[in-house]
């Protein structure tokens, strides 16, 4: 599309869910309360990981990591989003929408990556018990943590680029959804603003965000596969209780990440779904990050002691 008589665009708005003032205070009310409850549960999940002695093994070393990404990656969206609900004129600046992108894509392909990393080290401690201290060293968990940032801090810089180097026409142009994401299929919100052909950046975006699903899951399912194989070896009712109960709340979380991610990318394309694409984006953006440190706390033994025995003791020494 030829642009050379066209205005630049250098800022953007995001669509408003309503011009109503009524609406608008409800839904800032619900979604601050939504962001408030992620920031408690996952906080507590952190403090929890780093205060008690019992925990500082490498699955809760990762599980604290998860949660602090989780933190990150709210944080990159809901203010943005509260201040929009405000005020459904203000702009956003156009470098102010690359970083968000920037971030937000980084931390959920972490994200992806970890859950991955998580389902290594339950592999190891339960298709390979006795060699797992030598194994899962806090050098290599370091690393396996490290390693899924950097890994995705350079993938997401690269597609940002891809992005933000295209031309923006037109004044102030609207955004159908209340963040900066590449990541919604066929063509995601912010590129459908580019006055230029961009079928070549749709084919990468694509590719490169169905790999960034794809390979973890892949290596997430080959490792359940090992430790369900070795599960069934164990002659011990209670002993593949115990087995499973290390790995049911890691796989509950995988269930509900991937099965957001299949809502927004599996679905069947309608005349509505830019819209509804929007809603979606609601799912992975507060359900998953609410819904890990619940699960973590209800269906985790060890998580639950830790939070009761903490719980005791700041109680007894606000009596003492």
């Amino acid at each position: 599309m030829p642009y050379s008589n066209q205005s630049i665009a250098y800022e953007f708005i995001f669509r408003a869910f309503s011009t109503v003032p009524e609406i608008q205070g409800l839904l800032f009310m619900f979604f601050l309360l939504l962001y408030l409850t992620i920031l408690f549960g996952n906080v507590s999940i952190i403090w929890v990981a780093c205060t008690d002695h019992s925990l500082r093994v490498p699955m809760y070393f990762f599980l604290g990591n998860l949660s602090f990404l989780e933190i990150c990656y709210t944080t990159v969206t809901v203010p943005q989003l509260l201040s929009s609900i405000l005020d459904a004129h203000r702009p956003i600046p156009f470098a102010s929408c690359g970083i968000q992108m920037f971030f937000f894509v980084a931390l959920g392909s972490t994200d992806c990556f970890l859950l991955a990393v998580m389902a290594y080290d339950r592999y190891v401690a339960i298709c390979h018990p006795l060699r797992y201290s030598l194994i899962m060293t806090w050098e290599v968990c370091t690393w396996l943590v490290v390693g899924s940032l950097i890994l995705a801090l350079v993938l997401s810089l690269e597609l940002t680029v891809l992005i933000f180097t295209l031309p923006f026409c037109g004044h102030q142009p609207e955004i159908n959804h209340f963040l900066c994401d590449f990541q919604t299929p066929p063509v995601p919100p912010v590129l459908r603003l580019a006055c230029a052909d961009t079928r070549v950046h749709q084919t990468v975006l694509y590719s490169v965000g169905v790999m960034v699903l794809t390979i973890p899951f892949i290596l997430i399912c080959i490792s359940y596969i090992y430790i369900v194989t070795a599960i069934l070896r164990i002659r011990s009712t209670t002993g593949r209780q115990q087995a499973f109960s290390t790995c049911s709340s890691h796989l509950t979380v995988v269930i509900i990440q991937y099965g957001c991610c299949s809502l927004v990318y599996l679905r069947p394309k309608t005349d509505s779904s830019e819209d509804d694409d929007r809603h979606l984006a609601l799912i992975y953006t507060f359900v998953t990050p609410l819904l890990n440190p619940l699960i973590y706390s209800l269906r985790n033994k060890d998580v639950k002691q830790a939070l009761k025995k903490v719980i005791r003791t700041r109680a007894g020494t606000r009596v003492g």
